[in-house]
C-alpha cells in the first residue's frame, strides 16, 4: 500500500545465482528460522500448512478479515527454488495458486474460494546488496519497515516507499508503491533494476526469470509489467534489485537515495462544530490548489509530503498530517506557510495536535502520525486528481461526509500529496501510467460486525458514485481526473452492475498501456495460471 498507512486505519538467500553478498543480511529465510518436526531444518522443502495445522486459521486471512480463504494448503517458501518447486506441483496437480507477501490486499484474491495453494512469501525476508549487479536484492516477503530499517542502518540509504511499515514489498513493488518521499525521489519502481519471477510456460514447466530495466535485454517486458501491473499477474516475485537510474560506481551508499536525517513534522485537525459547507468547500479547495502550484518536478515545496482525512461528521473532528525533511532552508517557515494556505479563508482556527523533529527512522517506522489503531473489515475506493477540485467534487464530499443516516466515523478519504518527480518520469517508461497528478486520494469505508457489510459499502458506493457523477461515476482519465490506482485495487470498477459508465476499469488503472501489459502476459503466463478478477487480461 502504500502511501497512506493501511493501519492509521484499519485494524532461503536473499540474492540467487551465487551473487556476493555485501554488508548486513536483515531477516532469515524459513530455511535458516523454521525448523521441522523430527528437528531438521526446511531446507529442501517448502513448508505445508493444511486446515488441520493449528496455524491454518492465521495463515488464509489477511488484514482485512472481510476476506479468507479455505485453500488445501498454504506453502511457506524460504527460496526461489522453493517456489518453483511448490508452483511445479500446483501446475502438476491442476490446483489454481496465490500468492501473499504482507497480506494487505483490498480485495479478496488470495482468498477467493478457488484457490487451492496460497504461498506464502514471508519467509523470504532479506535485504542484502548484490555486488555483481551492483543493487540492493530485497527479497519480496520483507515488510517495508523491515527493508527501511536494513538500508538505513547498513548502507544510510532508503527506497521511497509507503508509510505502513507492516506491507510486504512484493505486492507493494508490483503496483508502483508511492510515499512520503516520492516527491523528491520518485516512485518506487522508478528505482527497480531488476525482478527475479517464477514462471510457467506453455508447456507447464515452472522455472525462474531475471529481467532487467537494461535495453538490450530480452526480458526487459518483464520487468516492465512488474512497475506498476499490480500482484498476480504474470508469475511468483522471488527477488527484486534496486538501484536508481544514473547511479554509477560500486559504493553500495550511492547507489540509492539517501533519507533526510530528521523530519518536521506536523498534525492539525478541524473540529466538524460549527463548521459549514462553505468553510469545508474553501479547506479542500485550498489544499488542492496549493497542490497544483507546487507540484511540479524540483519545486521548492518537493520535501513536504501531506495527508488530509476529512472523515464522517460523526468522528468530530478530522486531521491533517505533514511532514518535510527538517534540513530544508527555512524548513518551518515553508510548513507555516502550507498550513496556512490550506486554512486561507475558511474562518477556522485548526488545532495543533503535534509538531516537532524527529530522526527520520522514527518517523517511518514509529511515529504515531502514520501508524497506530487496528479494525477488522472495510472497503476502499481510489483516484488520481490532476488539478484543484471542481464545485461540484468537493459537494458530494460535503454531502456524505455529513449524512445523517451513517454515522461510521472510520467514513473518511485521504487526500495524498502527489507529483513532483513521480511526474519527471513519462507515462510509458513504466506500468504506472498516471504521471500529471498532484494528488492521490484514497476512499474507505472502516467497520467491524460483518453484519454490518452492506450498510458500508452502499455508503462508500454511493459516495464514490456522486463525486464522479459528471463522468459516469468513476474518476475517468484525462480531465479532472486521471483513474485509479492499483494497491488501492477496487473490484467493483470490473462489475458491470456498478461500474455501467463504459470505462473498463483497466482503462482507469493503466490507461493506455494496458495493451502492452496485454502483451507480456500472454508471453509469460500462456497457460492464465496467475488470475484473478482484475487480472490482466490476454489478448
Amino acid at each position: 500500500m502504500t502511501g497512506v498507512s493501511r493501519r492509521r486505519f484499519v485494524q532461503g538467500a536473499a540474492v540467487t545465482g551465487g551473487a556476493a553478498v555485501v554488508g548486513p543480511v536483515w531477516g532469515q529465510t524459513v530455511a535458516e528460522a523454521v525448523r521441522i518436526p523430527g528437528g531438521g531444518v526446511a531446507e529442501s522443502a517448502a513448508l505445508s500448512v493444511t486446515k488441520a495445522d493449528p496455524r491454518y486459521p492465521s495463515l488464509v486471512s489477511g488484514v482485512n478479515l472481510r476476506w479468507v480463504g479455505t485453500p488445501d494448503a498454504v506453502r511457506v517458501v524460504g527460496s526461489a527454488d522453493q517456489v518453483v518447486q511448490v508452483v511445479q506441483e500446483a501446475v502438476d496437480k491442476g490446483q489454481p495458486v496465490a500468492v501473499r507477501s504482507g497480506g494487505h490486499c483490498y480485495e479478496d484474491f488470495v482468498t477467493r474460494p478457488e484457490v487451492r495453494v496460497v504461498i506464502d512469501m514471508s519467509g523470504m525476508s532479506g535485504v542484502t546488496f548484490d555486488r555483481d549487479r551492483r543493487a540492493f536484492a530485497v527479497e519480496p516477503g520483507a515488510t517495508l519497515g523491515t527493508v527501511y530499517r536494513a538500508l538505513f542502518k547498513g548502507w544510510g540509504v532508503t527506497l521511497p516507499g509507503g508509510t505502513c511499515p507492516t506491507v510486504g514489498t512484493g505486492g507493494h513493488v508490483a503496483g508502483g508503491g508511492y510515499g512520503p518521499l516520492g516527491r523528491l525521489h520518485g516512485l518506487i519502481v522508478d528505482h527497480l533494476h531488476a525482478v527475479e519471477v517464477v514462471v510457467v510456460d506453455a508447456a507447464g514447466k515452472a522455472r525462474k526469470v531475471v529481467a532487467t530495466r537494461e535495453p538490450d535485454d530480452p526480458n526487459r517486458d518483464l520487468w516492465w509489467a512488474h512497475t506498476g501491473a499490480g500482484g498476480g499477474n504474470f508469475g511468483v516475485v522471488t527477488c527484486y534489485w534496486f538501484r536508481s537510474p544514473g547511479a554509477t560506481g560500486t559504493e553500495p551508499s550511492a547507489l540509492l537515495p539517501k533519507p533526510p536525517a530528521e523530519l518536521l513534522v506536523s498534525e492539525v485537525s478541524w473540529s466538524w462544530e460549527g463548521m459549514t459547507e462553505a468553510a469545508f468547500t474553501r479547506l479542500l479547495k485550498n489544499f488542492s490548489q496549493w497542490h497544483e502550484k507546487n507540484s511540479a518536478p524540483g519545486t521548492p515545496y518537493a520535501a513536504l509530503f501531506s495527508h488530509l482525512t476529512p472523515q464522517h461528521r460523526s468522528a468530530g473532528s478530522f486531521a491533517m498530517n505533514t511532514q518535510i525533511d527538517a534540513s530544508v532552508p527555512d524548513a518551518d517557515k515553508l510548513l507555516d506557510a502550507f498550513l496556512a494556505a490550506v486554512n486561507e479563508g475558511t474562518g477556522l482556527t485548526y488545532r495543533v495536535g503535534d509538531r516537532k523533529r524527529v530522526p527520520w527512522l522514527y518517523a517511518v517506522t514509529q511515529w504515531a502520525g502514520w501508524v497506530g489503531g487496528t479494525t477488522a473489515r472495510w472497503k476502499a475506493k481510489s483516484a488520481y486528481l490532476r488539478k484543484a477540485f471542481p464545485d461540484a467534487q468537493v459537494k458530494a464530499f460535503y454531502k456524505h461526509l455529513t449524512r445523517t443516516d451513517y454515522d461510521n466515523p472510520g467514513g473518511l478519504v485521504v487526500l495524498s500529496s502527489y507529483g513532483g518527480r513521480i511526474n519527471q518520469v513519462a507515462a510509458g517508461d513504466t506500468a504506472v501510467a498516471q504521471r500529471d497528478s498532484i494528488v492521490k486520494l484514497l476512499y474507505v469505508s472502516l467497520w467491524n460486525e460483518a453484519s454490518e457489510d452492506a450498510k458500508h459499502l452502499a455508503w462508500i458506493r454511493e459516495f464514490y458514485r456522486d463525486v464522479y457523477a459528471a463522468t459516469g461515476g468513476v474518476p475517468r482519465p484525462g480531465g479532472v481526473d486521471d483513474g485509479a490506482f492499483i494497491n488501492y485495487v477496487d473490484a467493483d470498477m470490473a462489475d458491470p452492475t456498478i461500474n455501467d459508465s463504459g470505462v473498463p476499469w483497466h482503462q482507469l488503472y493503466f490507461k493506455d498501456n494496458y495493451s502492452r501489459l496485454q502483451a507480456v502476459k500472454a508471453k509469460w503466463d500462456p497457460k492464465n495460471l496467475f488470475t484473478h478478477s482484475m487480472a490482466i487480461r490476454k489478448p
